[in-house]
């Protein structure tokens, strides 16, 4: 870029200079830049959430098989010389056979009685074949569907053999006897659990597979041929879900160190301390802890469960290490199945571990399965083994001086690591490790206020990280806390809970099982609470009665009403957003709490809400509203009365800013026609009547000379872009893929381009309205009969609407919908046509003998005229309508630029988009309106229920979803705007210096002195002919606005960079544009003379134009034409108005003046007042009378000053004081122009004069506080357009006598343009438009005969 490469060469300026400029920029505030514009309006998509066990289940019964056979040693093992002797730690040779065995047996039982207390225990005895089977049988029996569990001890027996056997004895116990795994399985069934300790253990496990995987054949075999012996036989029971727990590998043989118990993989099962405190001693590090000895170990004291003592605290800092080590190290669904779906299993499987680490430093590898992945070298065990030496080392002085125990500082170590993690991790890396001893550490006292604050703050990292803690099994802990008294864990456990419920809503039933909603609705009532965490405990009652009818019960009782309605007019606006949805939820489709709210006069205290400052507020008020009229109980007088009431109050939000609080609305309403169906049929067909009735003036059935372009220079026709708020567009004319009916303005193949011009507009493709069934994506009321039928409707002024006899109050609502339904911005549009065309369907359905419309005034779809001369086409039989006199727009009736002739050599296009309507074929051309269509039609609707209908009670926006997003996502985080680091904060520094820089150079242009303007330095041809020009304050892009379409050129590289359609419906034009936060992430504004206006983003670089928002910003538009008859300037101004307005639509259309230090935005034009909205808010903030009987023509505002200047159409230019009440606002009336005021500027300096023009070409210039003005200059007449620079002391005129001239302030012509450059200088034509750069001394020029150019300053300036 020229400039820029200009503006790295230049000196540095001054660095205060240019910091100080890019403060302003810091400082301005960003219109439209809230979620609500930049995110879709919808909940988050639902997790899939597994951490529910949804099979949990119970070890119920465990039988406990003991092979020792004591004192005669297995013939295949020989045994080493001492050798590991202890079986239960109880030495056999210690007493007689008989005894051993029995005493060995009831250990055992103690043993896992630990970890199971309430199990059915059955031991066997060095048992038989026999007695194996009925312990298993019977075991089995008893359990039913839960688990067993199968011990089985073979010290006394020889190994397992290959072929998967395992020995038992004979009666006498003269022999040993196999017992093969495949009967075992059958009587032991499933699900089981199995533990082998024995020497190759490893081989009973893979045996276990092999015969699961046979059975498993066999059942397939049975399941496909019932007549296969197999299926005779009884089937044998599937073994899937077994689990299994072997000493060994294969070909491995048990430790038999002296020092170790005999059983060592019983004893890491069930007495992992015992061992795990043996095994320390007995390695080298031991010698380090002085005095410990085996002997002193037994006599540690304490509990296993009392964590308060040494045992007990040793106990839990196991439990959390294996937990963890499980937790990091297994997959989340096996981590699941075996640590949190059955207590015995997870104790086994935690002391598993311990196994695997002690066995395998004596060269034996313990076999599970499923398989875990090796786990004994976790770094967890460090902090295991550093706990076990904190302990120990206290030991000697305990138990010999009785010194008090030191609490290991285990616990507040591992939190600092997670606190750590949490503070200086990055966005994406693996979880904390230390996730499963927070959940361990809640459970004590000491550390809990600390596990539940870093709890919280890992919870707020975003949806994932709650999945996560839900996964570890944080929920039930949590969900207990509710009942603890403690004031100081309030906020953290509301907060914990608003995370959880933001990402699993359906643990609404487990907190009104376990009356958890007491707790928050006792916070939502204290007062004292702040309200960020009174905001959380609201949300969360939300999430407690949203379709939940228990929950719903349970508040109602709590006092939920009541406690809401006080908070309605807090000053967090968060809480009063989520108060108001609380209450919509909890008597939606609930009755009881809608009386009890009718009692409480609840709807009137939520009428404040409707006139919120937040949007989201207003909109929550709505919806709360909403289902307080959508209750579908029996009707009284006084109900009925209370819902006319609130849909009155709810139709003043028909104008309001935000398409959010719209759509809301349009929900609202639909509620109370489903309510009123059929009053709201009654009056539907009474309208459909009425438009039939009326036939529309047509606004421009004769072409002016002017408007039609001969088709050898007409230009391509461009392809615009599609635009996303378009895809849904209505299916009035069937189909939704705006892009195709924008390609399809094919060239044609001979005949050069085709002509492109607003003039010769086709008024054709009004939808062919056929009455499908709904789910034909047709509708029944096309949007031109809607349109039409709002206008019928008299409808001008929506004040009348207030106060009205509640007979009309459908009438009212109905003619709010059908306003709606014109609504500029998609989607509450679309949401309103389906309300109207479900009511519509019935209406006519329920009256469908009644032939009710003649096909004469159906607007129909004509095609294009098939002639090449440029005319007028008018629909067959009923023509275009007029421009609404009430707040109308026929938003997207059909997103197309205007329809081109084609010559006849083609077939006659017509426009539908993208295509036939489905269906449609099956209707004749004449249709009428609401005759029966197909047949198949008129069957289904006399089916009962053939018809579903459009609007269910359930039609819905999202908001609330929307709205519970905020709970999910990240709070604590600083926004990305705020973090110094980020890509955002380093983009918007890039622009403020870019910004800077722009702003420095023009000045050192500006300020030496601009003497000729004429150079031209860029010249296309626009798509249509132009009608606004708007420069952007900063980058080299230009908007070009035609009658409904945008055209960005980039005027430094001469090329084009965007087009696309505005939205605005044919009958209405683009009058003014405006580029909101320009000097940062820059929003296009658009005008129409409609009173619309749309505000659109992503335009003009490579992703799609988007629609940011839209609004009816003036109602009631009044067209006036130009110029007032005072006799000598009669004749020019009316030729000016004629040239302007070839559509003879007059007006001024609408202007508007942008404040961006404010964020207010003024508007008018062919109405009474100046309208201020304030875009923050987005509400009208104040109107501004303008006390003169004629239009606005344009607006210039001040905020330092407060002042507003408006230009009128009766040549006075009226100054306004915005701080003063309506009646004394107007300080100053000039009334020196005899004629229409074509501009009126108000210089931004404290001192700033107004400068005003008139079509006759005086321009005047006061000073605000004299009330004569204090200079004229004379300039050309005919006077069309007309710009001040607000740097420069230039203004252009354009005239429609076809050219430019530049005049200085003093008066003096600098330069005077009437040619083309180039292009053998061709003649400029008539000026339509144009507009100065805000800094560069650039003008830009849109003439009639398409041509856009810029010129600018002589090049040696530049």
């Amino acid at each position: 870029m020229k400039m820029d490469t200009d503006l790295l060469l230049s000196p540095a300026m001054g660095l205060a200079e240019e910091e100080e400029a890019d403060m302003n920029d810091w400082k301005l505030p960003l219109a439209f830049m809230k979620k609500r514009h930049s995110e879709k309006i919808e909940g988050s998509k639902a997790l899939a959430q597994s951490w529910r066990m949804k099979d949990r289940m119970k070890t119920v019964s465990v039988a406990l098989v003991l092979c020792l056979n004591v004192g005669v040693d297995p013939p295949d093992v020989v045994k080493t010389s001492p050798c590991a002797r202890l079986e239960c730690w109880i030495d056999p040779l210690s007493m007689s056979p008989q005894k051993a065995l029995e005493t060995i047996g009831a250990n055992l039982q103690k043993q896992y009685e630990n970890w199971q207390p309430r199990a059915r225990y059955k031991q066997s005895l060095d048992p038989t074949v026999d007695e194996v089977k009925k312990l298993c049988t019977s075991l089995r029996r008893n359990a039913k569907e839960e688990r067993v569990l199968f011990h089985y001890n073979g010290h006394g027996v020889p190994r397992p053999t290959v072929n998967g056997e395992i020995w038992v004895f004979n009666k006498n116990y003269t022999q040993y006897i196999p017992l093969s795994i495949y009967d075992l399985q059958t009587w032991m069934g499933s699900p089981s659990i199995f533990v082998y300790d024995c020497s190759n253990a490893g081989i009973i496990v893979k045996s276990f597979k092999q015969f699961a995987l046979q059975r498993e054949q066999e059942l397939e075999v049975a399941a496909i041929n019932p007549s296969h012996p197999l299926a005779q036989m009884p089937l044998p029971p599937s073994m899937k879900n077994c689990i299994q727990l072997a000493a060994c590998e294969a070909s491995e043989l048990l430790p038999m160190n002296p020092d170790l118990p005999a059983d060592l993989f019983t004893s890491c099962l069930t007495t992992p301390i015992k061992i795990a405190l043996r095994w320390f001693c007995m390695q080298k590090s031991a010698k380090l802890v002085p005095g410990v000895t085996l002997d002193l170990i037994e006599k540690i004291p304490g509990r296993l469960n009392d964590r308060r003592t040494p045992l007990g605290e040793l106990n839990w800092i196991f439990t959390a290490i294996t937990d963890t080590i499980a937790w990091n190290v297994l997959p989340r669904d096996l981590f699941q199945k075996l640590f949190r779906q059955d207590l015995l299993v997870a104790s086994l499987f935690r002391n598993f571990l311990l196994a695997e680490r002690i066995m395998r430093s004596y060269n034996c590898t313990p076999v599970s399965s499923p398989r875990l992945p090796p786990t004994y070298m976790h770094a967890m065990w460090q902090a295991w083994d550093l706990a076990v030496d904190i302990c120990l080392s206290q030991l000697p002085t305990i138990i010999e001086e009785g010194t008090a125990f030191r609490h290991s500082p285990f616990f507040a170590e591992q939190l600092t690591a997670f606190q750590v993690w949490l503070t200086m991790g990055v966005e994406n890396r693996n979880p904390p490790e230390q996730l499963p001893i927070v959940l361990q550490v809640l459970l004590s006292q000491v550390h809990r206020l600390r596990a539940l604050d870093l709890l919280g703050r890992f919870l707020d990292l975003g949806p994932w990280a709650v999945s996560l803690a839900l996964s570890v099994g944080i929920f039930p802990y949590v969900l207990k806390l509710l009942q603890s008294s403690a004031r100081e864990l309030r906020p953290l456990l509301v907060f914990i809970w608003a995370k959880i419920l933001a990402v699993d809503s359906s643990c609404q039933a487990d907190l009104v099982k376990d009356n958890g909603h007491k707790y928050f609705l006792s916070v939502l009532a204290d007062s004292y609470m702040p309200a960020e965490h009174r905001t959380m405990a609201v949300f969360i009652l939300a999430v407690i009665v949203n379709s939940y009818n228990t929950g719903q019960e349970a508040c109602l009782q709590g006092n939920l009403i009541a406690n809401c309605l006080e908070q309605l007019s807090d000053p967090h606006p968060l809480l009063r957003q989520w108060v108001a949805i609380c209450l919509g939820r909890i008597w939606q489709n609930f009755d009881p709490a809608r009386w009890c709210g009718v009692r409480d006069s609840a709807h009137e205290k939520l009428y404040t809400l409707l006139s919120d400052p937040i949007p989201e507020v207003r909109c929550a008020a709505v919806f709360a509203l909403g289902t307080f009229v959508g209750n579908s109980a029996e009707r009284t007088d006084h109900s009925t009365t209370i819902d006319h009431n609130v849909a009155m109050m709810l139709a003043q939000l028909i104008n309001d800013g935000s398409p959010v609080v719209r759509k809301e609305l349009v929900v609202a309403l639909s509620h109370l026609v489903v309510q009123y169906e059929s009053n709201f049929c009654t009056v539907a067909l009474q309208f459909i009547e009425e438009e039939k009735n009326y036939t529309v003036p047509s606004p421009a059935n004769t072409a002016e000379p002017g408007n039609l372009t001969p088709g050898r220079d007409s230009p391509a026709i461009p392809r615009l872009r599609s635009v996303n708020s378009y895809t849904n567009i209505r299916a009035a004319t069937t189909a939704r893929n705006l892009n195709k009916s924008l390609q399809n303005l094919n060239l044609n193949e001979e005949g050069g381009p085709a002509a492109f011009s607003p003039g010769n507009l086709s008024t054709s493709s009004s939808a062919s309205s056929t009455l499908g069934s709904p789910d034909n994506d047709e509708y029944i009321l096309s949007f031109e009969t809607i349109d039409k039928m709002r206008r019928v409707s008299s409808y001008s002024s929506l004040n009348s609407l207030i106060g009205v006899s509640f007979n009309s109050v459908y009438t009212q609502i109905w003619r709010v919908l059908l306003h709606l339904a014109a609504d500029p911005f998609p989607e509450v549009s679309d949401l309103a046509m389906k309300v109207l065309n479900s009511i519509a369907y019935k209406a006519t359905m329920n009256a469908r003998p009644q032939r009710i419309l003649d096909s004469g005034s159906l607007t129909q779809s004509a095609p294009a005229s098939p002639t090449s001369k440029g005319t007028h086409i008018h629909q067959a039989g009923g023509s275009p309508p007029m421009p609404s006199t009430s707040s109308s727009s026929l938003t997207n009736e059909v997103p197309k630029p205007p329809a081109r002739e084609q010559p006849a050599t083609r077939p006659p296009y017509t426009p539908t988009l993208g295509g036939q309507a489905p269906h449609s074929h099956q209707f004749p051309r004449t249709r009428k309106m609401f005759d029966k269509g197909p047949e198949q039609a008129a069957e289904d609707g006399d089916e009962p229920g053939g018809h579903r209908n459009y609007i269910s009670p359930a039609l819905q926006t999202g908001l609330c979803d929307w709205s519970a997003k905020y709970f999910a996502q990240p709070v604590m985080k600083i926004p990305e705007e705020h973090d110094l680091e980020s890509q955002v904060r380093m983009e918007r520094q890039w622009r403020f210096l870019r910004n800077t820089r722009v702003r420095r150079q023009s000045r050192g242009i500006t300020q030496k002195g601009v003497s000729r303007l004429d150079d031209q330095i860029f010249i296309n041809r626009n798509p249509g002919v132009p009608s606004v020009v708007k420069f952007h304050p900063f980058n080299t892009c230009i908007a070009v606005a035609d009658k409904d379409s945008i055209c960005f050129w980039d005027w430094e590289k001469g090329e084009r960079l965007d087009y696309f359609y505005n939205g605005n419906p044919r009958y209405t034009r683009i009058t003014a544009m405006e580029y909101l936060n320009g000097h940062d992430c820059s929003l296009l504004l658009t005008a129409t003379d409609d009173g619309a206006l749309r505000i659109w983003k992503n335009f003009a670089d490579q992703k799609n134009p988007e629609m940011v928002t839209a609004w009816q910003g003036l109602s009631d538009m009044l067209p006036t034409t130009r110029g007032q008859p005072s006799s000598s300037t009669h004749s020019l101004a009316r030729r000016v108005s004629i040239y302007l307005d070839r559509s003879k639509q007059g007006g001024a259309g609408m202007v508007v003046d942008w404040e961006q230090e404010t964020g207010l935005l003024m508007t008018s034009g062919d109405v009474r007042v100046i309208r201020i909205w304030d875009t923050d808010r987005e509400m009208k903030v104040q109107d501004i009378p303008t006390g003169a009987d004629s239009c606005v023509t344009s607006l210039s505002c001040d905020s330092q000053r407060s002042l507003i200047v408006a230009g009128l159409g009766d040549g006075s230019v009226r100054v306004f004081d915005r701080r003063m009440g309506p009646n004394e606002c107007r300080v100053m009336t000039y009334r020196e122009h005899g004629a229409w005021v074509v501009k009126a500027h108000l210089q931004k300096e404290t001192d700033g004069h107004i400068i005003s023009v008139s079509v006759n070409g005086d321009v005047r210039f006061f000073e605000p506080r004299t009330p004569d003005s204090i200079t004229v200059l004379q300039t050309v007449k005919g006077l069309t357009a007309l710009d001040i620079h607000p740097q420069a002391n230039l203004f252009a005129c354009g005239s429609m006598n076809q050219f430019i001239a530049v005049y200085n302030t003093n008066g003096d012509v600098i330069s005077n343009i009437k040619y083309y450059d180039g292009f053998m200088g061709q003649r400029i034509g008539a000026i339509s438009c144009l507009a100065f750069h805000p800094y560069w001394p650039h003008l830009a020029v849109g003439s009639n005969d398409y041509y856009m150019s810029i010129y600018s300053a002589e090049k040696r300036l530049r």
